[in-house]
């Protein structure tokens, strides 16, 4: 994904200083610490880190990223340049002038902008051209979920440049040549600029892209979402086939002469769902079935979330006998609310938009923001899920989650997420689980420490261990790892299994008000382990970042984070900040998430200041 860097809320012509959270104010993404970490090893750079603070080091960071790129002043040059000599190319109020990478492009601003929504536009926009042009094409199953492809006969190639020429003219477009075999993002060129089509005629892929950005100028979605145009040429011996340029999922060739037919562009895409069908397409019968690879089953994503804040919880919890056993799991952060519920639903909305249903399980609280009538969402209480309701209140994550499969319509294929866990650019089902149901885990590099819990393991140490016990006395084996705080992909059916097999230590969790030592971590841990066993589960990798919000350097890791964007998932936890600390760490969180996540999300009923 491109980073856009503008003026808030500007749709002005000419560039302007960029908003100050904009990313070329943020060291991390600044030229002479790219240069710093490519030329200098990673030896060395582990030896300075060792010798200097954080605070230190972000000091000169800060001082160095001022330094003026060679790069961005020639981008600016360029993007006056461009203002001043296409001024047509401008008109109206949702187009501007981006740098992109340092370099000058114009950017239509749409303020629901996601990289589906971009994906979507870009190859609508061109089937519309191809239709305008009289032209018989096809869309094809290509490789890429981000980027659309539609295909025709190499006869018509002349035919449809010319058409997509006018196309990017009278709507500023860009294009570029795809060889189909480098896995770096190709360089656009103008497609409102006659020379750059003249450079492109004899191509056999092209894509054409229409950048997209938010209104805030923080993102920018490009040519990774434009659409692909593949020339097929006739086979020599008799002219009947057309011959891909390049491998795709389903043939390599098709009958020169053939009936359309028309079948949802969902098809042709893992980021959008059949609960929500995309519009029909033009296709050959070859492409117009799914493939072994699709997931065609529904899933749903399940949130737990308590507000730490809320006066009537407060005095619940108060109210309770005893506490948890260890000061982690009675600390304060591990119930403050800094409304990362509010931009883990954007993270899923932007990035995962093929989820079918998402449910907020909370003790009868409800965001102030959120808008609880919104299609799509529903709200669960513990009482609708405990089939005992002695067992409540409870404020043991361990006991809510060993719940979570009684969720009435819940799908048997779903994602569990804690409010903490974001995504970071798009994901697909088929990263989460196969497409014949078997689920992915991620398991962490960090091991469940050896021996019985005891007074001084972590809470999530203690479940570890205990779900090591049942696992070895189930199936022989000794567990090791804990798992990564990334969304847990689970099934209902074997959560329910889970509930059956191991009867005692379920209700002894599901009991249990405040963590104890005797819990075990169904979702997270046991889950993964009993389906890898019982061959309904696989270990995958997933790019993945956890984030302590109490290290002193979050404010650089956060840049870092911002600055790359090349995680699928990452997260921000906490459990051991105090009272003193929690006013800046919310200031930095609050500016990061704004940063990250721009555009409001459909389950809100407003936008925060920052």
């Amino acid at each position: 994904m491109n980073t856009a860097l503008s003026p808030e809320g500007e749709t002005s012509r000419r560039p302007e200083p960029p908003h100050p959270t904009a990313v070329h104010h943020n060291p991390e993404a600044s030229w002479p610490v790219r240069l710093y970490r490519r030329a200098v090893p990673a030896r060395l750079r582990r030896a300075l880190v060792e010798r200097t603070t954080p605070q230190a080091r972000a000091r000169v960071k800060r001082r160095i990223a001022s330094l003026p790129s060679v790069h961005r002043l020639l981008g600016g040059v360029r993007a006056a340049w461009l203002v001043r000599h296409h001024p047509g190319l401008l008109a109206g109020h949702d187009r501007e002038v981006r740098l992109v990478h340092d370099v000058p492009k114009l950017v239509l601003v749409r303020p629901d902008i996601s990289p589906l929504a971009a994906r979507n536009a870009n190859a609508a926009a061109v089937r519309t051209v191809l239709d305008g042009a009289g032209l018989d094409y096809f869309c094809v199953r290509g490789r890429s979920s981000t980027s659309a492809v539609v295909a025709l006969a190499a006869r018509d190639r002349a035919t449809a440049l010319r058409a997509l020429e006018r196309a990017g003219r009278e709507r500023p477009g860009y294009v570029c040549a795809v060889d189909g075999v480098r896995r770096a993002r190709p360089t656009t060129r103008p497609a409102f600029r006659h020379r750059t089509w003249r450079r492109l005629a004899r191509a056999d892929v092209l894509r054409m892209t229409w950048y997209y950005g938010d209104a805030r100028g923080q993102l920018t979605l490009g040519s990774k979402y434009g659409c692909d145009i593949e020339f097929w040429a006739a086979d020599e011996e008799t002219g009947d086939l057309l011959l891909a340029p390049r491998p795709n999922l389903s043939a390599e060739q098709v009958p020169r002469a053939d009936t359309p037919v028309h079948v949802p562009d969902t098809l042709f895409t893992a980021l959008a769902s059949a609960d929500h069908p995309l519009s029909l397409v033009r296709t050959r019968r070859e492409f117009s079935r799914p493939g072994p690879e699709d997931v065609r089953f529904p899933v749903d994503v399940v949130y737990t979330w308590v507000d730490g804040h809320d006066p009537e919880w407060a005095r619940r919890r108060a109210a309770c006998a005893g506490q948890a056993y260890h000061e982690e799991a009675d600390n304060a952060a591990r119930y403050l609310n800094r409304d990362e519920l509010r931009y883990s639903l954007r993270s899923l909305d932007q990035y995962a938009p093929w989820v079918r249903t998402v449910y907020l399980v909370t003790d009868g609280q409800v965001p102030s923001w959120l808008d609880v009538g919104m299609p799509g969402l529903r709200v669960v209480s513990h009482k609708e899920i405990f089939d005992d309701p002695s067992l409540l209140p409870t404020f043991n994550s361990h006991s809510i989650e060993s719940q979570l499969h009684h969720i009435d319509g819940l799908s048997e294929h779903f994602l569990y997420f804690n409010d903490d866990v974001f995504l970071g650019r798009p994901v697909v089902p088929q990263d989460f689980f196969l497409a014949n149901g078997l689920t992915r885990f991620f398991p962490s590099p960090v091991l469940i420490p050896p021996g019985e819990p005891t007074e001084s393991d972590v809470p999530v140490a203690a479940a570890g261990k205990n779900s090591r016990a049942l696992v070895e006395a189930t199936f022989g084996t000794v567990i090791s790892q804990k798992m990564k705080h990334t969304p847990h992909a689970l099934r209902r059916s074997v959560l329910y299994e889970l509930e059956t097999r191991f009867p005692a230590e379920h209700h002894a969790t599901a009991g249990h008000r405040f963590r104890s030592l005797d819990d075990v971590s169904f979702v997270s841990s046991l889950h993964h382990y009993y389906a890898f066993h019982t061959a309904r589960a696989v270990p995958a990798q997933v790019r993945y970042a956890y984030l302590d919000v109490s290290h002193p350097a979050l404010a650089t890791r956060l840049e870092t984070l911002l600055a790359r964007r090349d995680k699928q998932v990452f997260c921000l936890n906490d459990t051991v900040s105090g009272d003193q600390e929690l006013d800046t760490q919310q200031t930095l969180l609050t500016t990061f998430l704004e940063t990250y996540f721009p555009v409001l999300g459909p389950y809100e009923l407003d936008r925060p200041g920052v």
